[in-house]
């Protein structure tokens, strides 16, 4: 809110300056102080604001609007938000200075500002501003701490249990026992902290590091990086190694996560000796990257939610599995990162398949593998646990 007060009173400030110099742009006569500024600077600079600016006159006339402002004229909202403005105009003009955030559902959902302030001459200025994106980090935020709180909760209470029970303990199978439940309360608070901030990271940003990927190595990537957790479990994973006509262009860390959360969570929901198949393929203009498992499946009734950050299908089998439940989320942020979607088919008691469908390009014979994008796909990087159900 700070931003729209500075950016209001520098506003409000140039409107001001309008209005006291309204005769400055008359010649000067002869002998008198050169003339004042021309109005034309002031709505030129008006046109910078961030915020869309509309002047009212004392009699409730429209007599300016600013290029933001007329570009509202050609939305579907722009005509809520004129319908606001005229509200708080109409009260500013009666001596009340006004303001209020107002809620569009869309879609798109859009959240905007609506100030009113009176002028000198009786006249109104009217400011709104786009909030849409504050409120969502705003909200962020606020979802961050709160989830936060409530995932911490559990392990830390666990521990300080333990560590209360422990210091009365004399028995040395008992103490080895409660320390080994400390030490796996303590790394499954690390983990939900870690992912937390690696899905706080993601939603905040954009995919900076841009760069063509053989969609095959990526998948390759994400096998490696789940090879030992699998070979524990004498399962197998198959990748097709047919290379579509596409690459994906993309930030490889975030498609390295991405990947790596379906495919950890396709081992650890699947049976002993089971196989786990990933392929790329590509469809029009898109390249799908599949993870495929005969598993224990997802019930229809949560296939909607499983996205949620923190939704579990089945919250005794994540706590032996060691979930966090922001896996899912992970990869649906990537994909909205990369203008592309996640896409699931589930059986119960059947298996899963998710399908990571992202935007594809042309290959270019000429490009020669980046070593950094290697590096970065290198499965020894930062190898995670993460489970989403």
């Amino acid at each position: 809110m700070d931003l729209i007060i500075v950016a209001a009173a520098v506003a409000v400030g140039l409107v001001l300056g309008w209005a006291l110099c309204r005769g400055g742009d008359q010649p000067a006569a002869d002998g008198d102080a050169p003339a004042r500024p021309s109005m034309v600077d002031h709505r030129q600079v008006l046109d910078m604001v961030q915020a869309a600016v509309v002047v009212v006159d004392a009699h409730g006339d429209e007599t300016y609007r600013n290029d933001r402002a007329r570009a509202l004229r050609r939305t579907h909202s722009g005509v809520l938000i004129d319908e606001a403005v005229e509200r708080h105009v109409g009260r500013a003009l009666n001596g009340a200075d006004t303001a209020e955030v107002i809620d569009f559902y869309g879609p798109p959902r859009q959240t905007v500002s609506v100030s009113c302030h009176r002028l000198p001459d009786g006249g109104v200025v009217a400011f709104i501003d786009d909030v849409t994106e504050r409120r969502r980090i705003d909200t962020m935020r606020t979802d961050f701490v709160a989830n936060i709180s409530h995932e911490l909760k559990t392990p830390v209470g666990a521990i300080a249990v333990l560590a209360d029970a422990l210091v009365d303990e004399d028995d040395p199978e008992v103490m080895a026992r409660m320390v080994s439940r400390m030490v796996a309360e303590a790394e499954r608070a690390a983990r939900t902290i870690d992912d937390l901030l690696e899905l706080s990271e993601i939603e905040l940003s954009s995919p900076t590091d841009r760069v063509p990927l053989e969609p095959v190595d990526v998948l390759r990537a994400a096998a490696d990086r789940l090879g030992q957790a699998a070979e524990q479990r004498s399962i197998t994973i198959d990748i097709d190694a047919a290379v579509p006509d596409l690459v994906v262009v993309g930030d490889p860390r975030q498609l390295s996560s991405a990947l790596g959360n379906l495919v950890d969570n396709a081992v650890k929901y699947s049976d002993d000796g089971a196989r786990v198949r990933l392929r790329a393929r590509t469809n029009d203009d898109w390249v799908e990257l599949v993870v495929a498992d005969d598993g224990v499946g997802i019930p229809e009734r949560d296939l909607e939610r499983i996205f949620e950050r923190f939704y579990r299908v089945d919250k005794a089998r994540s706590r032996g599995t060691g979930g966090t439940g922001l896996g899912l989320a992970i990869v649906r942020h990537v994909a909205n990162n990369h203008g592309g979607d996640v896409l699931v088919h589930s059986t119960e008691g059947e298996g899963s398949t998710f399908v990571l469908r992202l935007p594809g390009a042309p290959r270019n014979p000429a490009d020669t593998p980046d070593e950094s994008v290697n590096d970065v796909l290198d499965p020894t990087l930062n190898p995670q646990q993460v489970d989403t159900r």
